[in-house]
Formats: C-alpha cells, sequence, structure tokens
C-alpha cells in the first residue's frame, strides 16, 4: 500500500484522524476472527471512554472542526468529542469504512436523522454505503481524492476526521486500534499522538 501524500502546509491548519471507539463488532470479531453479523454496531462501554480519552487529548490542540464518517460508531464517537469540544459534527461519507464486513451496512440517512437531529445529513443520501466492498486500488483512490482536497483547502481550520482503521490505513499506512488519534503531516508523513490505555 503506498501512502498517500497529503500535505497540510497550507496556513497553521493541523489534521486530526480519529479511529473510532471500540464497537460491538471489535468485541466479538477479537474473539475469533468471524463476522458476528451486526450491522452498523454502536460503541461499548469501553469504546464510549476511549472516545472520552481522545476528546480529552484533543482538547488542548485548538480543533475548531469534527468531521465524520456516517456510521453509528463514528458518529457516537464524534458526539462525546463534540460535547468535551464544544463543536458541531460534520458528516462526509468520504471517510467512512471499505464495506468488507456486515458492520459496514449503513444506517438510511433518514433514520440518522431522527437519531442525531441536530446533525445535518441533508446532503446524504439516503442508501449512502456501497453494496460491496472496496478493493485496494478502489480504497487507494477514494484516499487520493481525500488528500487532494487536504491540498487544495485553504480554510478547513483545525480539523479532527472521525473515521475508520481501513480508511486510515489506506490513507497512511498506519495499522491504529480503537481510539487512537493520528496528526498528518506535510507529505506523508504521520505520526500517532495519543493511544488510549489498554483495557
Amino acid at each position: 500500500m503506498v501512502i498517500q501524500t497529503v500535505s497540510t502546509t497550507r496556513g497553521d491548519n493541523d489534521v486530526y484522524l480519529l479511529r473510532h471507539g471500540q464497537s460491538e463488532f471489535n468485541v466479538h470479531f477479537a474473539r475469533n476472527r468471524v463476522d458476528p453479523g451486526i450491522e452498523d454496531p454502536a460503541l461499548t462501554e469501553i469504546g464510549r471512554a476511549q472516545a472520552l480519552a481522545a476528546a480529552e487529548a484533543l482538547a488542548p490542540r485548538g480543533l475548531t472542526r469534527i468531521v465524520a464518517s456516517p456510521y453509528r460508531r463514528t458518529l457516537e464517537t464524534a458526539a462525546i468529542v463534540a460535547e468535551v469540544l464544544g463543536l458541531a459534527i460534520e458528516i462526509d461519507p468520504l471517510v467512512r469504512e471499505r464495506c468488507w464486513f456486515v458492520c459496514d451496512v449503513g444506517t438510511p440517512a433518514s433514520t440518522l436523522r431522527g437519531l442525531w437531529p441536530g446533525i445535518d445529513f441533508e446532503r446524504l443520501g439516503e442508501r449512502w454505503w456501497p453494496a460491496q466492498g472496496e478493493t485496494e486500488s478502489q480504497l487507494g483512490a477514494r484516499c487520493g481524492v481525500f488528500a487532494s482536497r487536504l491540498h487544495r483547502a485553504t480554510d478547513w481550520g483545525e480539523t479532527v476526521y472521525v473515521s475508520h482503521w481501513g480508511f486510515i490505513r489506506g490513507l497512511t499506512g498506519l495499522t491504529v486500534g480503537n481510539g487512537t488519534v493520528v496528526e498528518l503531516r506535510p507529505g506523508p508523513a504521520a505520526s500517532v499522538v495519543h493511544t488510549p490505555e489498554p483495557c
């Protein structure tokens, strides 16, 4: 996997990636590496604690934006971070997961609007997740679109993107655990700036 080149040199903007906290899928899958068949799983208590720890680690960094993938586990993580930081949540399906497991079957936008009335889902299609899993090439292309968007932008502010294992790996080459925060740096470099305590 080629690490995407992500330039954040325009202005003083800092960009972070936060992998969502532990989900119900993560607990079951870790036991035997078999898909437990849970669609769009919620966070566990541990996952919520990981999200809170990440929020506290991000608090001194002067963030101005929180952008989340539309999956339940990322939205729940983002909601915890947003409460700590006092920020609104934006949605971007570009930072979603690869859709290789049942957990990557999403929740329709109309249902998400009811669950999170304070978040704007209007530009999200009703069925926003793909019908089948992405290849490595397709994931790389999506990460490339994201990297190009960051490179062109001048006003995104200090932002954390609440995302997933697959997307973070595709963008940075790093394989990170739940609740981990990665800082994007100029060029291909990225570094872990927060890892949750062992459970």
